[in-house]
């Protein structure tokens, strides 16, 4: 387990991943968390999200993706989203992350934020990545705050690339270097 200020991330369990169900079958929170790919992620039966935790938890192989679940450092601890690292490549020592809070009680209160950092943490101190990289659609202003308090900055922006209820968006690329993060 990590820990952070607010948050700590643990390994995902099938209770974890069962909990997806109502976080993807809310459609907020499937449109902030899926953009683009909200038809995939959203009014997904359970029985697919069980046969899913074999294939994307189980099966996963760490050298080249990773999730937790985001724990609340609350009393009672709370499973409030997931975190994750893909497309690791340890030559060139980059990845992507992604994040969802899937709890609605806590956006916008910085656990997402505590959360995100713990994760850069790991990968830039224990996994000696050099670089870290995160793509979101413009839409998602409260994301991209997010990023920016992590010290995320904007590299790129794929002009109409996502189209979210009917309007199209930016995708808003997002990169960060070890150099950057300044370690709390």
């Amino acid at each position: 387990m990590m820990t952070g200020q607010k948050t700590e991330l643990r390994p995902v369990s099938l209770g974890d991943y069962k909990r997806t169900y109502d976080w993807r079958n809310d459609e907020e929170t499937a449109r902030f968390e899926a953009g683009t790919g909200f038809f995939r992620l959203s009014n997904v039966p359970m029985e697919k999200i069980e046969a899913d935790y074999e294939q994307s938890i189980i099966k996963l192989d760490k050298r080249e993706t990773g999730e937790f679940s985001i724990y609340t450092l609350e009393e009672i601890p709370e499973h409030i989203g997931s975190v994750s690292y893909r497309e690791l490549n340890m030559i060139a020592r980059r990845c992507t992350v992604g994040i969802g809070v899937g709890h609605k009680e806590y956006w916008g209160k910085g656990y997402g934020t505590d959360a995100m950092k713990i994760l850069i943490r790991f990968l830039f101190q224990t996994m000696n990545l050099e670089r870290i990289q995160l793509d979101t659609w413009s839409g998602n202003t409260r994301a991209i705050r997010s990023y920016e308090k992590c010290g995320f900055e904007v590299e790129g922006r794929l002009r109409n690339h996502s189209y979210i209820d009917g309007k199209y968006y930016d995708t808003v690329v997002m990169g960060l270097l070890r150099e950057e993060f300044q370690c709390e």
